[in-house]
């Protein structure tokens, strides 16, 4: 099965250079910032630098490690961004200033592509019932662990949709896990 680690994915500058972000999986393979479909990264949070622009995508935040921190977007709207695993969605092209609420915070992120695809994150906890959609594309481990037929995901590895759908899905105790689902638009 198609499993990533995020300590096998390089730390990367932000778009605009003021964070740190690792990228996970992008749609079509090997896109960049300009061109991609849709984008799953974990980035660092560090320090109240703003947001790197993305016009035309939607994204979704969610924090995974740390107090969090406030988010302030230029259309006057502002978010506490301080619960952990309760994603938060927001225009990419919003100019967003953060103040943190404590030290270094580490999130998830979704980009998709406005007009090309619609995406969401779904929280998965022990007691859901936890199964894959048909446009689950990548189930990222935030807690705990998650079984996937022989193979099992600990925190920050992410299985990554491919021909092998894996027919067994075990949530352990204390677990969360992020399902990203990505559908065409039209």
């Amino acid at each position: 099965m198609p499993i990533l680690r995020l300590h096998d994915c390089p730390a990367r500058p932000w778009k605009n250079g003021l964070g740190r972000t690792r990228e996970l999986a992008v749609e079509p393979p090997a896109a960049g910032m300009d061109d991609f479909l849709w984008r799953v990264s974990v980035a660092e949070v560090d320090s109240a630098a703003p947001f790197s622009a993305f016009p035309g995508v939607d994204r979704t935040i969610v924090l995974l490690e740390g107090a969090g921190f406030a988010m302030a977007l230029d259309d006057g709207r502002t978010h506490a961004l301080t619960e952990p695993f309760a994603p938060f969605g927001f225009p990419g092209e919003a100019q967003v200033t953060v103040t943190l609420a404590g030290g270094a915070t580490r999130d998830f992120n979704l980009m998709v592509r406005r007009g090309y695809a619609r995406g969401r994150v779904a929280v998965w906890r022990p007691s859901d019932d936890v199964r894959l959609q048909a446009e689950t594309v990548l189930l990222y481990c935030a807690r705990g662990r998650l079984e996937l037929d022989d193979d099992v995901l600990q925190p920050g590895d992410a299985w990554l949709r491919s021909a092998t759908i894996p027919a067994r899905l075990q949530l352990a105790p204390g677990g969360v896990v992020l399902a990203v689902n990505v559908s065409p638009v039209g």
